[in-house]
């Protein structure tokens, strides 16, 4: 992000009208996905009328592990540069990051009884998964452990960096193992193996999910900051009355 941008005003001032059209831009773009998906793209030959759980399922862990590899960087900006909204970053994405890997994990249980008879295994890909959920969850739980944001920032930095080992396993463990789960089909050295009739919606659904969770993402931040604000101003007027008690 441009350092014109590390004022916490300045970004307030930036996000206030960048919200609405990403916001808009992405609720059409995936509507037009999804209306694609559903009205022109075909049924797959072997799955039937259930490939359709894939545009949703599919954007669901590509931003799983998106939204991990910027808390991440958010993590990094923290712990190196001290940079003002670094944290506040990492803080507002967790979540975000933590419902679409649910999704991916629900939609993949969804479309895995049908293909394969059950509804879990515990294979490599599904396995890292959860374990990036449960990473997670970990994460946010040290976010509300400290009553200080700045170590609690710090502390949930450090669990970030650590957890990072896990976006290559989730990554190629299709590659790695013999597994269920089917190797990348989209993002391959041999270019896309999906039909174009079924990968252009499911970019266009990719795309416009993408562009909702940067809205989420900055609007997240904004309520942040905003909170942050409200508690300093707390600690200042509480200070004062003290003083004054003592005075």
């Amino acid at each position: 992000m441009n350092l014109a941008f590390a004022n916490p005003g300045r970004f307030l001032a930036f996000i206030r009208y960048a919200i609405p059209w990403l916001a808009a831009c992405g609720a059409l773009i995936a509507a037009l996905g999804f209306y694609a998906a559903f009205a022109y793209a075909p049924a797959d030959y072997q799955q039937g009328e259930t490939v359709r759980i894939m545009y949703i399922h599919v954007p669901s862990a590509w931003l799983s592990t998106a939204c991990y590899g910027i808390m991440a960087l958010s993590s990094i900006g923290t712990l190196v540069w001290r940079h003002p909204l670094a944290d506040v970053s990492a803080k507002a994405i967790a979540p975000i990051g933590a419902a679409f890997t649910f999704l991916c994990l629900l939609t993949g249980s969804l479309w895995g009884k049908p293909m394969w008879g059950t509804w879990w295994v515990w294979d490599a890909r599904l396995t890292s998964v959860l374990v990036l959920f449960l990473i997670y969850c970990g994460i946010l739980a040290l976010w509300n452990a400290y009553e200080d944001p700045a170590r609690a920032g710090r502390a949930a930095a450090v669990m970030t960096l650590v957890g990072a080992i896990n976006l290559p396993i989730v990554k190629f463990s299709v590659d790695w193992w013999n597994t269920l789960h089917q190797p990348a089909s989209v993002f391959r050295m041999g270019g896309p193996t999906i039909d174009p009739s079924m990968l252009w919606p499911l970019l266009l659904v990719a795309i416009g999910i993408t562009l909702l969770m940067v809205a989420l993402h900055f609007a997240a931040m904004r309520n942040e900051i905003l909170r942050r604000r409200v508690r300093t101003l707390g600690m200042l007027a509480a200070t004062h009355e003290m003083k004054g008690i003592v005075e």
